[in-house]
């Protein structure tokens, strides 16, 4: 299904730039003209890991036995449910997405984990190969098979060098921004190219309804978490 007229009609946006449209204004827009499988995708990139969706699963017995056999956070190990239900999902868009940001946290927390000494494999979640190397351990920068699998390894896990953890955030949201742009440089006016944006203006508005206050209450939360050896 195209979408000539709706994308049209978006307003223009960059990177570090004020967003016009409210993010509600958008979501409205986008549930005037999607169709109902693509609003799937949609919500399916707006879950969070404590969304209804993820947290029915801790339901099951069967998932319950997972999150027992692994040395993950509650948090974290949400969080690897919501990746593996972004990576069953039929568009490869959506999947590729779920997968990269997987990759790109993963590396960025075994970066963190070995510059203080901690255990690796207590923050890796998911089980794809660049999950699986990651917990070998050892450097990341002589991880030849690593480096062939994330292109932005070597940036990545130089991130961890940036003491001011909002700032270490806002690196990670351009790498996003560029996965974005490169992923969609030849998608036009199709549901790709509409997920995109909305990915893109998210980015913006997270960022724009960030206050002073609100910022050193999230600098705060992620140091005490990174004291704990969470949430990395």
């Amino acid at each position: 299904m195209g979408y000539e007229y709706l994308i049209a009609g978006f307003e223009d946006i960059a990177l570090n730039e004020p967003v016009q449209t409210s993010e509600q204004k958008l979501l409205e827009l986008l549930d005037e003209q999607l169709s109902a499988s693509d609003k799937e995708l949609l919500a399916l990139l707006r879950r969070k890991n404590d969304d209804e969706a993820v947290l029915a699963l801790l339901e099951d017995d069967a998932v319950l036995d997972r999150k027992a056999e692994l040395s993950l956070s509650d948090e974290d190990f949400r969080t690897q449910l919501l990746y593996e239900q972004g990576l069953k999902c039929k568009n490869k868009f959506v999947r590729d997405w779920f997968a990269y940001n997987m990759d790109v946290n993963n590396v960025l927390a075994a970066a963190v984990a070995i510059k203080h000494g901690m255990d690796v494999q207590k923050v890796i979640v998911g089980d794809n190969d660049v999950a699986q190397e990651l917990r070998k351990g050892g450097s990341l920068g002589k991880n030849a098979r690593l480096a062939a699998l994330v292109p932005d390894l070597k940036e990545v896990a130089e991130l961890a060098e940036i003491g001011d953890l909002l700032e270490r955030e806002k690196h990670i949201d351009a790498l996003r921004w560029q996965w974005l742009e490169e992923r969609t440089l030849f998608e036009v006016f199709n549901i790709e190219a509409v997920l995109a944006y909305y990915l893109k203006a998210a980015i913006l508005h997270r960022w724009d309804n960030l206050t002073v206050e609100q910022g050193e209450q999230v600098f705060r939360a992620m140091v005490a978490d990174m004291k704990k050896g969470v949430n990395l």
